[in-house]
């Protein structure tokens, strides 16, 4: 039988909340409380799950499909992606990168572990940390994980000043493409995490299709005409 489970919040963190064993026996969570107590004990969040009742069903249908029934078609067009959080091997050599190069500031420091930035004086846009990853090495091709991170920037004319920023660090690009709605540059970060950094065009400007529809590309960008724009960056 198929069990559905749900995330306990206790005192500050997503702990371990044993379930009551249905044998007699606690081998099971005490191994898996075991295994999270092992995770930094600062903004804690560990993926213990707990069983709980089946909700009521729809007629012929599973839970899954009635939560489906109450929720809406689509998200609300408010929320957005707030924040990055990227596992790092040398977190100054990261903040090289974020920090010194694109100009992210540093919003909060946890000990030499781990590092808040942003952008503006939002708490953070960008967490680095090496809890779990100091000293490491890049995952090997095949593997899952981040694609890229993308940084998008309000004008173009930033976009160009955070291209000469790369360029003056001797930075090499891995690609820069005319999507039709935004230009973008593409590169990595020290840890070899791929790094989008671009500006989206007016919405009245994006290609789209005869029934409306959003028809990127992927263009070759001029990268000297860029660097025409020479506006302040702030």
């Amino acid at each position: 039988m198929s069990s559905v489970y749900s995330v306990t919040y206790v005192s500050g963190s997503y702990l371990p909340q044993p379930s009551p064993p249905s044998d007699g026996g606690e081998g099971e969570n005490k191994e898996l409380t075991s295994s999270l107590n092992h995770t930094p004990t600062q903004l804690r969040r560990s993926t213990m799950l707990e069983k709980a009742p089946r909700a009521p069903c729809l007629a012929g249908g599973s839970p899954l499909d009635t939560a489906m029934h109450s929720l809406k078609a689509a998200i609300h067009p408010a929320v957005r992606i707030g924040h990055v959080h990227l596992k790092v091997a040398d977190l100054e050599r990261a903040l090289g990168f974020y920090h010194r190069v694109l100009g992210f500031e540093i919003t909060q420091r946890y000990g030499s572990a781990a590092v808040f930035l942003s952008a503006g004086g939002y708490h953070h846009h960008i967490g680095l940390n090496t809890w779990e990853s100091f000293g490491g090495h890049p995952p090997m091709p095949g593997t899952t994980g981040l694609y890229h991170l993308a940084i998008i920037y309000p004008t173009r004319a930033l976009l160009a000043d955070a291209l000469r920023r790369v360029i003056s660090a001797g930075i090499e690009l891995d690609g820069a493409s005319d999507h039709g709605v935004s230009e973008a540059l593409y590169l990595r970060d020290p840890d070899n995490n791929g790094v989008e950094l671009y500006w989206d065009r007016p919405q009245e400007q994006w290609p789209r299709l005869t029934d409306g529809s959003i028809n990127m590309v992927t263009n070759p960008l001029n990268l000297e005409k860029l660097l025409e724009h020479t506006e302040p960056a702030l």
